[in-house]
């Protein structure tokens, strides 16, 4: 007997923009086929300071036969290794004066669980029968939360203003006039830097969404995969903001250690309570690798230098080269504009007038070997579904080798090239 699946089993099994990126990413990695060219994944960069300083991480837990045995063979519980949450507390109230314990913080198995708990928790259907929304306060937003939702619609976006910058870069911002809330409204959520666009939400922009979110008593959630204190991948001057009504998010990924799946939760002790709740019914106790490699360098301070004196110069450098060789490559017919360089890894180009779609485009990128990610998924929660911007944007990441990427950036502009001369 054929069986179907339940709504839960019908919304996460099907194709994804999430999906569509991470098999292109696996599929790249495992190939070893130097001909392809991975400009679309979140895969970080190999810098070398970094690698040989996890090397000599794993060597140091190794010759520790007491903590290896606790490493790799005990749970720790749900919430995640009790000294570790406490050292990530301490960092906060070291460095910004957060008045927050490990009470207020929680590891999850990676960023990616952490949003899918958060936000299947606060939005969606409600034993009452009502249904309510996360809003996203501008758009583009990062294509990993698209497809989180288990029981209904979970998104309420809203389109940004964009400021056109000379002949060839413009940038993003909220448009506070749109911002509405009322009782369909659960919470507000924003990345910062924002994936894909490396735009960085100014501090009075956020002071101002944190204001929101106090006065309609729902949180603010602030994704900081790319941003400070750690790996401090931001290129402009912000501040770490938090308060009570807010739920920050953090991981060891984009610090070099994506296969840890190590994310960190920062609230107030109630939502910390029912996230280590969801954690022991959804995958009982979380990776401890990440927390054991990483936490001497939390209680040195060592994570912060090598956040802003390695990693982050590092990823502003790339991303400058990388805007160099595109520039150069594309025809001056081109009409092209990038969104200003704030942050994270990425460089997001507009295409103004493109003949055909971003998606269709990705395909003609990938049948000569080179991946990047169609910008239409990153628009998700918009009652437009028919915006032109959204089909003529494109992801490219820069994390991959500089010859890898040089020849990425050619094939990518000699198509575009090609699409516009005729």
């Amino acid at each position: 007997m054929k069986h179907s699946l339940s709504t839960f089993g019908n919304r996460l099994a099907l194709d994804s923009g999430i999906g569509e990126l991470m098999q292109d990413l696996g599929e790249t990695l495992a190939s070893g086929d130097e001909n392809l060219c991975m400009l679309g994944g979140g895969q970080p960069a190999h810098i070398p300071e970094v690698d040989e300083r996890w090397l000599e991480r794993f060597r140091e837990l190794a010759e520790d036969p007491k903590q290896v045995a606790s490493v790799l063979g005990d749970y720790q519980p749900p919430g995640g290794d009790a000294a570790f949450r406490d050292s990530v507390a301490k960092l906060f109230e070291r460095e910004f004066g957060w008045p927050i314990t490990a009470k207020n913080v929680c590891i999850t198995a990676g960023g990616q669980t952490a949003f899918f708990l958060l936000l299947n928790a606060l939005a969606g259907s409600f034993d009452d029968g009502t249904r309510r929304k996360v809003l996203l306060p501008i758009v583009p937003e990062y294509i990993g939360y698209a497809d989180l939702a288990t029981s209904s619609d979970l998104y309420h976006a809203l389109h940004p203003k964009i400021e056109k910058i000379g002949d060839h870069e413009f940038k993003y911002a909220i448009d506070f006039d749109a911002v509405k809330i009322d009782d369909s409204i659960a919470a507000i959520c924003l990345s910062r830097p924002t994936n894909p666009s490396s735009n960085v939400v100014s501090d009075a922009e956020l002071e101002h969404l944190a204001q929101l979110a106090e006065e309609n008593d729902i949180p603010l959630i602030v994704d900081n995969a790319y941003g400070d204190p750690f790996p401090g991948v931001i290129f402009t001057d912000s501040t770490p903001i938090w308060k009570p009504s807010m739920v920050l998010t953090y991981s060891l990924s984009k610090l070099g250690l994506p296969g840890t799946r190590t994310g960190i939760v920062i609230a107030n002790k109630e939502r910390i309570q029912w996230m280590m709740s969801m954690n022991a019914i959804s995958s009982l106790a979380n990776n401890n690798i990440g927390q054991a490699i990483i936490r001497p360098m939390i209680d040195s301070g060592e994570i912060m230098s090598l956040s802003h004196d390695v990693i982050r110069p590092f990823y502003e450098e790339r991303s400058r080269q990388t805007r160099g060789w595109l520039t150069e490559a594309l025809d001056d017919s081109v009409p092209y504009r990038i969104h200003r360089s704030e942050g994270a890894f990425f460089l997001w180009l507009w295409l103004e007038r493109l003949p055909i779609s971003s998606a269709e485009l990705y395909q003609r990128l990938k049948q000569r070997g080179v991946m990047v990610i169609s910008g239409h998924y990153f628009f998700f929660g918009l009652k437009d579904k028919d915006w032109p911007h959204r089909d003529e944007c494109l992801r490219i990441s820069f994390t991959t080798s500089e010859p890898v990427l040089r020849r990425g950036i050619q094939i990518l502009a000699d198509e575009i090239n090609r699409l516009y001369a005729t």
